[in-house]
């Protein structure tokens, strides 16, 4: 085989294996940062309704039962009416 033939297939391989070594890396980077925005968007989305489902929602639970409110079950969200709230401001105010 001519030399030169040689040289340039040898500098073919040697790119063509570069080449393929940098496209695997950007595909790995590529899965890496996807499995890590799922990650990351669980978190963001989860984690509120955990902490809220853990310190928030038994405090709210005992001022609720301690103004003798109870919650409204025709609300989806589960948020007081306004006239609960009134009640609830009414007992704060008379020191109940």
């Amino acid at each position: 085989m001519d030399p030169e033939l040689k040289r340039v297939l040898d500098e073919t391989h040697a790119l063509a294996k570069d080449n393929h070594r940098m496209l695997r890396a950007i595909r790995r980077d590529q899965w890496i940062g996807f499995f890590g925005k799922i990650i990351v968007w669980v978190v963001v989305l989860v984690l509120p309704l955990y902490l809220y489902q853990q310190y928030l929602g038994p405090l709210v639970a005992r001022f609720s039962a301690m103004s003798g409110i109870a919650t409204s079950t025709t609300n989806p969200f589960g948020l007081p009416t306004t006239t609960e709230l009134q009640k609830l401001i009414n007992s704060y105010k008379a020191g109940k």
